[in-house]
């Protein structure tokens, strides 16, 4: 029996495979996305500029603003230009207050930019962007007015910036809200094994969690400058009198944050902290914006 040529062979599959090529394009594009839930509201007006290495917008509201101010502090890969954005949930928040009544607050975007970490100044050349952000505030206030209280906000990576600044600097701000912050109850110098149990409990992404302990170890050194800006180490030194406290996260968060922000939360509240704690079903950073936008002007 005369068996087939490979060039043979080769012209006989060619068609089969152009025809799976086309059916595969044609199935990408019926099912991709046509478009964004989008959130509607009239957008806040928005001045940016800089000061050294701090890019900072400051937004207020159409309609008028109460006097307090928010310095926001975004996620991981985005920018201070991010409040007006009407696919996030900070457009949901000022539709949220357009739609209760609410005189919002002047809020202040900031940006180091796409990734970095509040610490003190320490071993590490990147280290010292707390002092840095804490430094700058008079400086922005002088161009928004005196507030009548500042207060955080911040999502993931911005939200463990902001608990590191109000739970490092007490008396400078009367509330803080975290959402979905970057809190472990291991450190970025645990054990390969510890951080292993860690990623079994909580489900997190091993990827992710090795992208955070990178950037972790790239401003902190070691263990004892890890103590000074962990949200826990700090809450467990912490009394009634530091800022209020909203802190919410997803059950299926994949960074695994949700472990360490229950925990940060139970903390607080025996610490005599005044605490909202929001667990909520979902993954990572899903928000309950109705009680965020209440918390930020009660």
């Amino acid at each position: 029996m005369t068996m087939p040529r490979p060039g043979r062979r080769v012209r006989c599959l060619l068609p089969v495979v152009l025809l799976a090529l086309v059916l595969w394009f044609t199935w990408t594009r019926i099912t991709r996305s046509r478009g964004d839930q989008r959130a509607s509201f009239t957008p806040a007006s928005q001045q940016c500029d800089a000061q050294g290495p701090l890019r900072y917008c400051i937004n207020k509201a159409a309609g008028g603003t109460n006097g307090d101010i928010v310095y926001h502090h975004h996620g991981r890969n985005l920018d201070e230009t991010v409040w007006n954005d009407d696919t996030y949930f900070t457009g949901m928040l000022q539709a949220q207050w357009q739609a209760t009544g609410a005189l919002p607050p002047t809020v202040v975007t900031v940006s180091y930019g796409s990734t970095w970490l509040l610490t003190p100044k320490g071993k590490q050349e990147d280290s010292g962007l707390l002092d840095d952000f804490m430094a700058r505030l008079p400086a922005i206030e002088a161009k928004v007015g005196r507030p009548r209280r500042r207060m955080l906000l911040g999502e993931s990576m911005g939200g463990l910036n902001v608990l590191v600044a109000g739970l490092s600097h007490p008396a400078q701000f009367a509330k803080v809200a975290a959402l979905c912050p970057g809190v472990y109850t291991d450190t970025p110098f645990s054990s390969f094994d510890k951080i292993q149990a860690s990623m079994e409990r909580t489900g997190a992404d091993p990827k992710i969690v090795f992208g955070v302990w990178r950037m972790a170890r790239q401003y902190v050194a070691y263990e004892a400058e890890w103590r000074r800006v962990s949200p826990l180490h700090l809450v467990a030194q912490a009394g009634p009198d530091h800022p209020e406290l909203y802190l919410s996260c997803g059950l299926y968060d994949a960074y695994g944050n949700y472990e360490g922000t229950e925990r940060l939360a139970n903390l607080a509240r025996q610490r005599g902290i005044r605490t909202e704690w929001h667990p909520l079903y979902g993954g990572h950073c899903a928000s309950d914006v109705s009680s965020l936008a209440d918390f930020l002007v009660k």
